[in-house]
């Protein structure tokens, strides 16, 4: 497709067990002026066999040992040629059949905006604690204007252009979607959030997964925002309060009893995950590096939606 209005990028590695629900859901959208790239980091699980059953319209391979966050990005984005460039976890997939217009629409009411990022909620496999994470970062209602330059590159858009004048970190260890909407924000750049441009991520990390995901984002955040800082005192205060809130709101919900395990278990490695990474210092060993990205290899209740009105995508025939 020659000049397509979005370019989706999907980055990869041996997600056999989710690309195919993600692509289902892609390709089910109402919107059709887009092109799809995944950037695979060396997948061996059939990962790609699967992509070849959909009409994926260029795969980039790049060697897992120049893997970042922010390389396979600035890959893809270099691939695209779309106006916007729409970023989708592996892990993910949409909601909606509208879920890629209402991630764009908010471009073409203002023309100051350089990002847009959607809802994230979790399935029914998906961690107690997690969930409270994905409500509390991604409320009901949208955020036309957003002060903070929190975002996520799991599902959201970017307009190209601004790629070429800002291409993403290739050394951070996480958080690259948060250091370019920094960035970008400095220079008089809007970010804004579409709570109907709504995904499921499923996060079926093991707990060295876990650890490692928030040690390697709390080094990337050090180096983004020094002037931050996450102490031992910061680690029992906020596992402490986070503790009691999820059991809390775990009773409240009648959930108490199946996850009275996992809730102190991901919440443990979430912060202590976050203290370790803020006390590494700022240099990066390859064989830490590996361990972040391949380590197999080393509130308030959520507001009801009808589904009957035909806007949701229908996965029953996928497997989750």
């Amino acid at each position: 497709m020659a000049d397509p209005k979005a370019s989706i990028i999907i980055r990869c590695y041996n997600e056999a067990d989710h690309i195919g629900k993600l692509l289902h859901g892609v390709f089910q959208q109402t919107m059709e002026d887009f092109e799809v790239l995944v950037v695979d980091s060396g997948s061996t699980d059939g990962t790609l066999d699967i992509i070849e059953q959909y009409p994926v319209d260029e795969v980039v391979y790049i060697d897992p040992a120049d893997f970042s966050f922010g390389a396979a990005l600035n890959e893809g984005c270099r691939e695209a040629s779309g106006t916007f460039c729409v970023f989708a976890s592996a892990h993910v997939y949409p909601r909606r059949h509208d879920w890629l217009e209402r991630l764009l629409e908010k471009f073409e009411e203002d023309e100051s905006l350089a990002l847009v990022y959607g809802k994230q909620r979790g399935n029914g496999e998906s961690k107690f604690s997690e969930r409270q994470v994905f409500k509390r970062w991604f409320p009901n209602e949208d955020i036309d204007r957003q002060q903070s330059p929190f975002c996520n590159n799991a599902n959201a858009a970017i307009r190209r252009e601004l790629w070429t004048e800002y291409p993403y970190d290739e050394e951070l260890t996480g958080l690259e979607d948060l250091d370019w909407a920094k960035r970008v924000q400095a220079d008089g750049y809007e970010i804004s959030y579409s709570s109907e441009a709504e995904i499921v991520h499923v996060h079926d990390e093991t707990p060295r997964e876990v650890y490692n995901r928030y040690r390697r984002e709390a080094l990337a955040h050090k180096r983004i925002m020094p002037e931050q800082e996450f102490t031992l005192g910061d680690f029992v205060k906020t596992f402490a309060t986070n503790l009691v809130m999820d059991y809390w709101q775990a009773a409240k919900r009648g959930e108490l009893r199946e996850n009275v395990g996992s809730i102190p278990m991901f919440r443990f490695l979430q912060f202590f995950g976050t203290y370790r990474g803020f006390a590494l210092d700022d240099s990066v060993s390859d064989q830490l590096r590996r361990r972040f990205y391949y380590p197999n290899q080393d509130e308030l209740p959520e507001r009801a939606q009808p589904e009957e009105d035909g806007r949701y995508i229908d996965y029953s025939e996928l497997s989750d």
